[in-house]
Order: structure tokens, then sequence, then C-alpha cells
């Protein structure tokens, strides 16, 4: 089962690499990885795309909220959350099928970023399968090169991680 896990984290050197650490040793895989600075400087949101059995999850998010760079972690629900991905797909597209080309493109919202004599470059931001759709409609005419984005996401409505936010005292104690 997919999963969507929102980490709230201290903006520091080295705070990624013991995150992702913390799934590497327990032998997880990461299917989309994503981290941007929030509107605070001092803070950066990671979210994790993962698969797996739901009580394992759930483990995974004990064993982060112990992180003392880990302020607030967040299983998000695709249906309540909003996700989003980008990405550029390079399509071949000649003379003969450019206008075909350009008009799939349109149908699915994706902007052009790039036309040269043989290719079209897409950007496409969605949630996977609007994304997935689009690229098997593109696949007859020949896809050269695709590059996805990790998805990010936000809870929908008035909720925010900063809800779930702990001031945590772990007198001098390593965890890691």
């Amino acid at each position: 089962m997919k999963h969507v896990l929102s980490v709230f984290v201290a903006n520091q050197t080295g705070v990624l690499v013991r995150v992702v650490s913390m799934f590497s040793r327990r032998e997880f895989n990461i299917d989309s990885l994503a981290v941007g600075v929030t509107e605070s400087p001092e803070f950066s949101r990671i979210t994790v795309v993962m698969h797996g059995d739901g009580n394992i999850v759930e483990q995974m998010i004990k064993q982060l909220e112990k992180m003392p760079v880990v302020r607030a972690v967040r299983r998000l629900d695709e249906k309540s959350a909003a996700c989003r991905g980008m990405t550029l797909i390079k399509v071949r597209a000649g003379d003969e099928n450019r206008l075909d080309v350009l008009k799939m493109g349109e149908l699915f919202r994706a902007h052009v970023v790039d036309v040269e004599s043989s290719s079209i470059i897409f950007e496409i931001t969605g949630g996977d399968d609007k994304v997935t759709a689009f690229l098997k409609v593109l696949k007859p005419y020949g896809i050269v090169e695709v590059i996805r984005t990790g998805l990010i996401a936000l809870e929908r409505g008035e909720h925010t991680i900063y809800e779930h936010c702990e001031e945590r005292e772990y007198y001098g104690k390593n965890l890691l």
C-alpha cells in the first residue's frame, strides 16, 4: 500500500541524510522524495512516498518522531491532501505529428517549455494518475526522455502539520 509522509524538520546540514538513513537501516525503499524550505527558513519539509504495511509504516513514524531534528510527522491520505509532482517529458514531434502532440498537451494542461525541429518538451504537474495517463497518450509518438520530481503534499482544509509539533527535551541523549 502507498503511503505519503510529511516530515517537518529543522533546516540544518545533514538532516536529510539522517532521515533517509532511518529508512535505509530498516530496508525501506523510498519511491519518491522531495525536500524544500518552508515559509520559515529555519524549517524544511520532507515528503516521502513509500509502499508498505500500515503497521510497519506506523513504526517508521514513531522512529522518525524520536529524532531530535524532526518536529512533526504526518501520514497524509491522498484523498484529504493536495498531492502534486512535476514531470518533464521530451517527445518526438516532427512536422507530421507536431499539431497532434500539442493538442494532447493541451488536453492534459501540460505546458510547452521547449520546441525544437524534432521534439517538444512538456511540463506537467499533478498526481501520478494524470501523469501516467499523459505518458500513455504520448507513447505512440515516441517518448525520448522523462524525469519526475518527488511528490509534494499539503493537508487540505484548516489542518496543518504545525498542530502536531511538540517541544521535546532529550537531555543530551544520542538517539541515533
